[in-house]
């Protein structure tokens, strides 16, 4: 059990290791998101829902269809993708890098490689939930969908995708202040008080 421990940490520290290799041009515009995600500063929050409130506003403004704005994203991921590890050291100055930053940026890459796991982890167990137990996999999956696809005939398509955007954007802050924590203990000990009530009822 312990060599099966030591052999998943091996890997998750070379994966860990590969991805900082990969991602060291953007070390500067992560650790700044990641500071701006996690609020470090209170207006952190107001200024995230202003900035994409106003990209949103300009979708909904300009109307674009779907290939021009595929087509944008794309030409920004790649224009990005070229100018960032180039400007990135001259704007914040990477003589500037420390010990402490460093080490942010190495559990940034470790978290990214963990939530990876997971969805692969996620996709896994469906798969074998698929080949287990059909039926279950078959009435879970439509009824999922359906749900979905009902959600997304009542609220206008750009106003979902605006909100769906906001909570994941937010969702780090959130989670860093423990207000996630908080409520989902709260559903919980009102879920349990109500589970007791109907107990009592029943006896």
């Amino acid at each position: 059990m312990a060599e099966g421990d030591n052999k998943s940490a091996n890997l998750l520290a070379q994966e860990t290791a590969q991805l900082e290799e990969q991602l060291q041009g953007w070390g500067e515009v992560i650790l700044a998101g990641d500071r701006v995600l996690r609020w470090e500063k209170p207006w952190f929050p107001g200024a995230l829902m202003g900035a994409t409130t106003v990209l949103f506003l300009l979708i909904y403004y300009l109307d674009p269809s779907v290939l021009t704005g595929l087509s944008c994203t794309v030409m920004l991921l790649c224009l990005a993708d070229y100018l960032v590890p180039t400007l990135a050291p001259r704007v914040f100055g990477s003589n500037k890098w420390t010990t402490e930053q460093q080490q942010r940026f190495h559990e940034i890459c470790g978290n990214l490689v963990k939530t990876q796991r997971r969805v692969v982890g996620w996709w896994k167990r469906l798969c074998a939930l698929k080949e287990e137990k059909p039926k279950m996999y078959f009435a879970s999956v439509i009824s999922s969908l359906l749900a979905v696809a009902w959600i997304g005939q009542q609220v206008h398509n750009l106003f979902l995708t605006y909100l769906i955007v906001s909570f994941l954007l937010l969702l780090p802050g959130l989670n860093q202040h423990g207000v996630i924590t908080k409520y989902a203990g709260m559903a919980k000990r009102e879920i349990n008080k109500l589970l007791k009530q109907k107990e009592k009822k029943n006896e």
